[in-house]
């Protein structure tokens, strides 16, 4: 210690640099506390420093600069902004769908003003904070009444804990499905509190097998959309029509949970059919849980239609209150919903339907006056190609189906992967970070889901 005693002496005490005029701008931007805690860790890390190295860290001269720094790092957002350019539409990890301008100016004024959320006006009492949005729900699907939760897992635990608690549940082999985060039909059916009774094999599953396996103690017949999946070839399944048919012969009611289903029949835009909750309503399916934040658009939120008897029990049941949306999520869902009334202008007011339908030949476009900037940037060191690619829908939507794109592609003039993870990782390091993928030894950037072309060049050459 006696060494390196002239060194330690030379470390600046902190009342001495909170009254220096430098640090002025820092305790009115971040505030006493933060700044004195920063310039803690800086005086320890200076000790340190001169311990091991023997020498005064290389910021000893300009405290304020490193302290502006540091505290500029620590205030940064945990959720940042990023460019999706990896071509997947409804990107789990990137926060899936983009809401609607209605749904965030709704949201802003949930959060800015109080709101009716739990208040009847007509009798000036407490109300049900879904009632608003059940009303809309029944208009747009033919249901008799509607829960929303927080989620579609939490949708389907609900629904069975309300209606199947210590009773069988009928499902098919075919149908229990691993989604993302391996949550497993089988362990929310026990987590439920209901016995699953699985039925048919993998591939084919016939109205017998649920037949045979319906008893006293059955409480539901169970159907579950493979969303995020698809068994080919050799294989049959039972339609909800006709396991309607054989709930109603034996008294079971029948419930489905249709995962990302969408409220409008996306192959009039030319994008693969999805079972919607309207018509498995139709179908006389008694409750129907999907998403709100995949292909409906909206915020994540999960959402029940179906009978009112079967409503009214989900609404009952302890568990629903733990399950609960927030008023920011019933406002943007409101809002988003209310486009489907318009269904005229839904594809350009619906960010997912906007990205999922764009035309091929307008990304290409795009990418080819977005060329000479990235060469601009990056040519020296790769070769920039305008190459055409296919995109995909995500979060276990339509999983094999793709949507012609175009991206631009960099290949390293070297041959190096490591040219290519230090170019990934200084995009992602830019101020708006651009997350793009590899695969045969290139970086791709599918510009499907771009949209703001200025602030992209903006970003690129600050």
């Amino acid at each position: 210690m006696t060494t390196h005693r002239p060194l330690y002496s030379q470390l600046p005490a902190i009342d001495k640099l909170l009254r220096d005029a430098s640090f002025s701008t820092l305790l009115n931007t971040f505030g006493h506390t933060q700044v004195v805690n920063i310039l803690r860790e800086m005086l320890n890390i200076a000790r340190e420093h001169i311990r091991t190295q023997q020498a005064l860290p290389c910021w000893n001269d300009d405290w304020a600069a490193h302290a502006q720094l540091q505290l500029a790092s620590a205030q940064r957002s945990a959720l940042l902004p990023v460019f999706n350019l990896t071509g997947t539409v409804l990107h789990t990890n990137l926060g899936r769908a983009l809401q609607a301008e209605a749904a965030i100016e709704a949201v802003t004024r949930a959060m800015r003003y109080p709101v009716t959320l739990e208040y009847d006006l007509h009798g000036a009492q407490r109300g049900h904070r879904d009632r608003a949005l059940s009303g809309l729900l029944c208009e747009l699907t033919g249901a008799e009444d509607a829960c929303i939760v927080n989620n579609n897992a939490a949708a389907v635990l609900l629904m069975l804990a309300a209606c199947a608690n210590g009773e069988e549940v009928v499902v098919s082999r075919g149908e229990l499905v691993e989604i993302g985060g391996a949550f497993r039909i089988p362990d929310v059916m026990r987590q439920a509190g209901c016995q699953l009774v699985e039925v048919g094999t993998t591939n084919r599953t016939h109205l017998k097998d649920y037949r045979q396996a319906a008893g006293e103690n059955t409480a539901l017949l169970m159907k579950v959309h493979t969303s995020n999946y698809q068994v080919a070839g050799f294989t049959k399944t039972v339609s909800e029509a006709e396991l309607v048919e054989l709930g109603n012969e034996l008294n079971i009611p029948v419930v489905t949970d249709l995962g990302s289903g969408s409220l409008v029949d996306l192959s009039q835009w030319g994008l693969p059919e999805e079972p919607m909750p309207q018509q498995l309503i139709a179908a006389g399916v008694s409750l129907v849980s999907f998403s709100g934040d995949k292909l409906l658009g909206g915020p994540q939120a999960g959402i029940i239609v179906g009978k009112k008897e079967l409503i009214a029990r989900i609404q009952q049941h302890p568990l629903k209150r733990a399950l609960r949306a927030d008023k920011m999520t019933l406002a943007a869902l409101e809002a988003t919903l209310r486009l489907y009334q318009h269904p005229e202008t839904l594809a350009a007011r619906l960010p997912t339907l906007r990205l999922l339908t764009r035309d091929a030949g307008e990304i290409t476009t795009l990418a080819q006056r977005l060329l000479p900037a990235f060469e601009g940037k990056f040519g020296e060191h790769f070769t920039l190609l305008v190459e055409p690619c296919l995109s995909q829908i995500g979060s276990g939507s339509l999983p094999v189906d793709r949507l012609p794109s175009a991206a631009l592609t960099f290949t390293p003039k070297d041959g190096r992967g490591t040219t290519l993870a230090t170019l990934t990782q200084s995009l992602r390091e830019l101020a708006k970070p651009i997350i793009g993928r590899i695969s045969d030894g290139r970086l791709w950037l599918d510009l499907r889901c771009l949209e703001d072309e200025a602030g992209l060049l903006e970003n690129l050459h600050p």
